[in-house]
């Protein structure tokens, strides 16, 4: 007797699916808070927009400002994509060179910030917690180039996180700054300090509890 065929039993769970809807949100937020930065950073550097006292305060180290500013701008640009699982899957080859570019611009802006970060508004609280960044960004890109050239592709991912997730720290301080003056009326001088550090520390907080509770499930 024939017995009739039948599709095979799923192997994706309902959480697993609900999993990478959430991811593919995330990733989507993350872009589309990413891109306006990114395009003020070129205005910034191409344009003359921004404070005047930013731009008076680069051309002290005009090669390290446009290091930092077009660096920074281009990782915002492309870092987000970097973590679409449908781009690698579709466009191996293009994640690739997204991703050697990607690590190019941050060596690049991390270079150029700690340059920088030695002259920042803010005095020596700003200045170390931008200077701190700026290592953090460069120690991790290096790591995450490490990982994936000895080709361990879970660590590369891992590094890559918490790399991002130091240069999304550009579009936290522009959040953060306009929440601390605008809505808690702080002023620049006592605000530009706090985000030297807030801007970055809890995106790697967050991105480490993630990875411990993704480790642990």
């Amino acid at each position: 007797m024939n017995t009739p065929l039948t599709n095979p039993p799923s192997t994706v769970s309902a959480a697993q699916v609900g999993g990478r809807s959430t991811r593919t949100v995330a990733v989507a937020v993350l872009i589309a808070f990413a891109i306006p930065i990114a395009i003020y950073a070129f205005a910034f550097q191409f344009l003359g927009a921004g404070d005047p006292v930013f731009h008076a305060r680069f051309a002290t180290f005009p090669l390290m400002a446009a290091f930092h500013v077009l660096g920074g701008g281009f990782a915002l640009l492309a870092g987000g994509f970097q973590f679409s699982t449908r781009l690698r899957a579709a466009a191996p080859t293009l994640h690739r060179w997204l991703g050697r570019t990607y690590l190019l611009v941050v060596l690049l802006g991390g270079i150029g910030g700690a340059v920088l970060a030695t002259m920042a508004t803010g005095g020596l609280v700003a200045r170390v917690g931008f200077f701190l960044l700026a290592m953090l960004w460069l120690w991790s890109g290096a790591a995450a180039y490490r990982a994936i050239r000895t080709g361990d592709v879970i660590r590369h991912r891992r590094w890559m996180m918490r790399n991002f997730a130091l240069t999304f720290g550009a579009v936290m301080l522009r959040l953060e700054m306009g929440v601390l003056t605008g809505a808690l009326g702080y002023s620049f001088a006592d605000a530009y300090p706090l985000v030297a550090w807030l801007a970055w520390v809890p995106n790697l907080v967050l991105v480490e509890w993630f990875l411990l509770r993704r480790d642990a499930a």
